[in-house]
């Protein structure tokens, strides 16, 4: 019985580092954090791929897809992304990475709704994707 619990005891601490890793988000060189996983849920239909030039004389609440990379991180949610044409600032949501690890040298396909304000453009990201 005593063998019994001691090797339950040795499996249970084995086992807690790998089930506390982290699992994905964008990873800043100076400041790495640990994001959650989602294992499912809402999927959009195709939306088009823009520029961030393009993004920005679009209508607010614009359904978008753009390609490029994220350079750093500007807040808990807020990352600063630019493609060819220019920066857009970006909010993703913790569960949106589902897993997926970004560094500021990976291309990425970011899709969301368009949010304008007055002299702003931000994206809310609804999906992140690796690009190869």
């Amino acid at each position: 019985m005593k063998t019994r619990i001691a090797l339950l005891t040795l499996i249970a601490l084995a086992t807690a580092p790998v089930l506390a890793a982290p699992q994905g988000g964008f990873m800043d060189p100076a400041a790495p954090a640990a994001q959650s996983n989602q294992a499912g849920g809402f999927k959009a239909g195709e939306a088009s791929v823009v520029t961030v030039k393009q993004a920005e004389e679009m209508k607010d609440d614009s359904w978008i897809t753009v390609r490029g990379t994220l350079e750093k991180q500007t807040g808990d949610e807020d990352y600063l992304f630019r493609d060819s044409s220019g920066t857009m600032k970006v909010e993703i949501d913790h569960k949106r990475w589902n897993g997926v690890t970004i560094t500021p040298k990976d291309r990425v396909e970011l899709t969301g709704e368009l949010d304008k304000d007055f002299n702003a453009t931000e994206l809310d990201v609804k999906q992140v994707r690796k690009l190869p």
